[in-house]
């Protein structure tokens, strides 16, 4: 199972929770969460083992945020159809995706997840260079992969009914 399955099958990603997480202000909070990853992180060098609260409040927001929003009564924007690639993308194992798309993911992520380490790493050890650099990286990186979702979905949604109904 693909690394993705897993994390979304933590998440508990029900057909619900993805019509949520539909709505931009869902995706954009959620965005918006790594510089507080960081600074959960970071803050045990101010607070010691009580920084453990911050950590766990920023992984119940990420588990929480996809639920926390109505779904979007329109979904022809950027961050709807970028979820919806994200769907498409998980779901390439029984609905191909083409190859150009597959790479670029798999391009993207790795460099996210580069990026992600670095800045974990730099959070752990104090580095400020480290943190924010690697931070910078995958949050780039991230964007980057999902406006190449919403490509993925622009060329993938005309494929597959169930696709072609998620946009409003």
């Amino acid at each position: 199972m693909p690394y993705e399955h897993k994390i979304a099958n933590l998440f508990r990603m029900t057909e619900e929770a993805w019509s949520r997480h539909a709505n931009p202000w869902s995706v954009w909070t959620r965005v918006a969460t790594f510089p507080l990853v960081l600074a959960a992180i970071w803050s045990r060098a101010w607070i010691g083992w009580w920084a453990l609260a911050p950590m766990g409040a920023v992984v119940v927001w990420l588990w929480l945020n996809p639920r926390l929003f109505r779904p979007p009564r329109r979904t022809d924007n950027w961050a709807s159809k970028a979820t919806f690639g994200e769907r498409v993308w998980l779901n390439r194992a029984s609905v191909p995706i083409p190859a150009h798309h597959r790479r670029a993911a798999t391009i993207l992520s790795a460099i996210s997840g580069a990026g992600f380490a670095a800045a974990m790493v730099g959070a752990a050890m104090f580095d400020p260079m480290s943190a924010t650099s690697g931070g910078v990286v995958c949050m780039l990186a991230k964007l980057w992969f999902c406006d190449r979702m919403v490509w993925l979905y622009e060329d993938m949604k005309d494929r597959d009914e169930t696709y072609r109904s998620w946009l409003r």
